[in-house]
């Protein structure tokens, strides 16, 4: 994908052979309608040929103002090549956001590139509890409403985070690995404090998934298995009573036949 400056001048070079191509136009048919007009005057076929020169003249001049003008602008600046890869890549992930499964996509290939980032790191157990913590909240998600819908916003928001968390716990770890000898003190005692806070978060986000079951369980329990259950317990009573009611009359009356 082209960047703003190779658009530039991309629209630079459009105009200027546009005007060019009208610029040779117009000469023709001037110069076919100078030859072709007779000097007692006009007919009317000489005057198609003035009116189409005089047609490709006016828009060779406008051509070539749209030339000046765009020109007049200053061209973009030069990008740098992270400046061009980000814009590239920017660009990418607009176009598969537009597509109908496209932010699912994005979301597992961040999650898949984060958990690489962090192989081999102590916050690579926690990530891994993290996402199949977030993968069961995710299947509950739709089935929070009423009382329990604010607990979607409260873990949307602790699993961003704590994935923050978890690559800075990483980061930290790389970073002691070529720190001078005399700074790893410091990072150790700093890697082990986000190391806690991330075990930590990632044990109430695994209770609060819990909860969130144990809440869809109780709802689904009490809104579709009772009334269910006495239903069929209901239908069940009401046959047991139509085969009794028939199996008497049957006695009573040899000759009856159900239907």
């Amino acid at each position: 994908m082209a960047d703003e400056r190779t658009r530039y001048f991309r629209r630079l070079a459009r105009r200027r052979r546009s005007a060019r191509r009208w610029s040779v136009i117009a000469g023709g048919l001037g110069g076919a309608a100078a030859v072709l007009t007779p000097y007692a005057g006009l007919g009317l076929p000489d005057a198609a040929w003035a009116a189409g020169a005089g047609g490709a003249i006016v828009l060779a001049a406008w051509r070539w103002a749209d030339l000046r003008a765009l020109a007049a602008q200053p061209a973009p600046p030069e990008l740098g090549p992270a400046e061009a890869a980000a814009q590239s890549r920017a660009r990418l992930v607009a176009a598969v956001q537009r597509l109908p499964a496209g932010s699912g996509m994005l979301a597992e290939a961040r999650r898949v590139r984060s958990r690489v980032a962090l192989r081999g790191t102590s916050a690579a157990e926690p990530w891994g509890r993290l996402d199949r913590a977030g993968s069961t909240f995710a299947g509950l998600r739709g089935r929070l409403t009423g009382l329990a819908a604010p607990a979607v916003a409260e873990a949307t928001a602790a699993d961003h985070s704590l994935r923050d968390l978890a690559l800075r716990v990483g980061e930290v770890e790389r970073a002691i690995r070529f720190a001078p000898p005399d700074t790893r003190p410091s990072l150790e005692q700093a890697r082990t404090a986000l190391a806690d806070q991330l075990r930590d978060g990632v044990e109430a986000y695994e209770r609060l998934v819990a909860a969130a079951a144990g809440y869809v369980a109780e709802n689904v329990r009490s809104d579709v298995q009772e009334p269910a259950v006495a239903r069929l317990t209901e239908a069940t009573d009401l046959l047991h009573g139509v085969a009794s009611a028939l199996a008497e009359l049957r006695a009573t009356d040899p000759t009856y036949r159900a239907s």
